[in-house]
């Protein structure tokens, strides 16, 4: 489990690639004496495992399955990525819950300053924007991030120049793809709602029931 709280912003060091999966060295000096081989760590929001390590970088194998449904494929040598630890018992609760399971690829449509802030539109698949609610949370490559707007297809946030500065929302602009995982309180209420009435149909009448609405 994470926070959204980016701890460093890491550096590809090689990717050796398989037919369909592949291992990536990351360069982190500040992270990588803290991990230990098995350790989970978020690489652009997706939880990865630490596999070996070194006195400044170390590596994590990417699976099949998540070469096809994140953005991890399109790194190459020299790109930079966000890094969160697993957060541990004892630790600042300073984002909201993040697993590090992606729901969907974005990718940024525009990316516009405004006084001290930046405000970042972001095409996204419905998997995303069904979860969304005004002032909800969302990871976009792992950052923990306000919901300002969304709509069908999209969704809006805000960043300040402290988030601009220390991760890749900074530097990624229209174009770029970017990894969406929604509040998991969302897709625990509905799974619980389709449960309990999967014969029944789901109402105003027993969203209010629930205390939903």
């Amino acid at each position: 489990m994470f926070t959204g709280i980016i701890e460093d912003l890491g550096k590809i060091q090689s990717i050796k690639r398989g037919a369909e999966d592949f291992i990536i060295e990351i360069k982190s000096a500040k992270l990588t004496p803290e991990l230990n081989i098995g350790d989970s760590i978020a690489v652009n929001g997706i939880c990865l495992t630490v596999t070996t390590k070194s006195n400044n970088s170390f590596t994590v194998d990417v699976m099949p399955e998540t070469v096809k449904k994140t953005s991890l494929n399109e790194l190459k040598v020299s790109d930079m990525v966000n890094l969160e630890r697993a957060m541990t018992p004892s630790s600042r609760f300073g984002g909201h819950m993040v697993s590090g399971h992606v729901d969907g690829v974005g990718e940024i449509k525009s990316k516009v300053s405004h006084r001290n802030a930046f405000l970042i539109k972001i095409k996204a698949p419905e998997s995303v924007t069904r979860y969304l609610i005004d002032r909800g949370s969302i990871a976009v490559d792992g950052i923990s991030l306000t919901v300002m707007e969304y709509g069908l297809d999209y969704v809006g946030v805000s960043i300040i120049p402290h988030t601009a500065k220390v991760t890749t929302l900074g530097f990624k602009g229209p174009g770029d793809k970017v990894n969406l995982e929604v509040d998991l309180i969302g897709k625990y209420v509905e799974k619980f709602i389709a449960n309990q009435y999967r014969n029944q149909g789901l109402t105003m009448e027993k969203l209010q029931e629930f205390g939903f609405i």
